[in-house]
């Protein structure tokens, strides 16, 4: 009897940890902050396992490890895939889709993560989307169907013509991080139902693409990239897009060039640029790959950056 409650125990403890095990890998999915009056929601579409010694070859590899190592992190790092959603009245506007189907296993969990936050895509009017790479646009079809049949899709016009032109596509390099020719498929793939029922609008110019949210055109990760700020009740958010990768790498060496980069020479420059500019001015960032919920402030530190996350609030206060 003694040996059978005993047993009866250890299998109910089993259980009990296997369940527990299994909670534990059921990480949040969205996490919501106050703009002004607005509401902006983070959305994790997935993580994604990188190489730091492929994204920034050219740099000794110690110095990536040292980096790496300085964070507490190993190689390949894990970056977060995250996407935003902002709810201003009748409203509902994603910043970015997520990356679909385009990125195996390791994506196209935005639709679980919007449901989560009580969101159909079916009511999604608009997506702001920085650029055309797959893990930004590849969630607008799935499986050649359009999730987010009624939002109109807004994206700077150079981002249309570079990713659409077939001479672009004929002449990629297979080894380019940024521009292979999967690149140009994935974004015909993706952008062509919306285009075919006119649900696309471009910009070419820094402009007000919707009530409160400004497009600051940033080209050099890709010839359209763009960085989205959202202005309520005189505070801001800027959406960065892929102005930063990997921060335990990049912040502390913000020189380093980033093959993810269509244009690397541009985009460092950019980097240079507004970095200093978020860091003098303290912007609130929402930044696509920096860990879940990657919403934050840069801080100067010599000649390199940290990253001040905002604290965790019930309230969504982000100070």
């Amino acid at each position: 009897m003694r040996n059978n409650r005993r047993w009866k125990f250890t299998l109910s403890m089993g259980i009990w940890l296997l369940g527990t095990s299994l909670y534990s890998m059921a990480q949040s999915a969205h996490y919501a902050v106050k703009v002004g009056d607005m509401s902006v929601t983070a959305l994790l579409d997935g993580t994604i396992p990188i190489d730091a010694t492929k994204l920034f070859s050219g740099a000794a590899p110690e110095k990536i490890t040292q980096l790496l190592d300085n964070s507490f992190l190993k190689n390949p790092v894990e970056l977060s895939i995250n996407a935003y959603l902002i709810q201003d009245g009748g409203k509902k506007i994603l910043i970015d889709a997520g990356s679909g189907e385009l990125m195996g296993k390791y994506g196209g969990k935005l639709t679980e993560s919007l449901q989560q936050a009580g969101i159909q895509p079916e009511e999604i009017t608009d997506i702001l989307i920085t650029h055309v790479h797959a893990d930004h646009s590849g969630g607008l079809v799935v499986a050649g169907k359009k999730i987010f049949p009624n939002a109109v899709i807004h994206v700077h016009q150079t981002e249309v013509d570079f990713w659409l032109n077939a001479k672009n596509k004929a002449a990629a390099d297979p080894k380019h991080m940024g521009a292979d020719p999967q690149s140009f498929i994935n974004a015909e793939n993706v952008l062509t139902p919306y285009l075919q029922n006119n649900q696309v609008k471009t910009f070419s110019k820094e402009t007000e693409v919707l009530p409160h949210i400004v497009a600051l055109p940033y080209p050099g990760h890709t010839p359209g990239h763009t960085v989205y700020v959202l202005s309520n009740k005189n505070e801001k958010l800027y959406f960065w897009g892929d102005m930063i990768h990997m921060s335990a790498v990049q912040l502390p060496a913000p020189a380093l060039p980033d093959h993810f980069d269509v244009d690397v020479a541009a985009q460092q420059k950019n980097r240079k640029t507004f970095y200093n500019k978020a860091a003098q001015e303290k912007h609130l960032i929402a930044a696509a790959h920096i860990s879940f919920p990657g919403i934050g402030h840069l801080q100067k530190n010599g000649d390199s950056f940290l990253w001040i996350p905002v604290p965790f609030s019930l309230e969504g206060r982000t100070k």
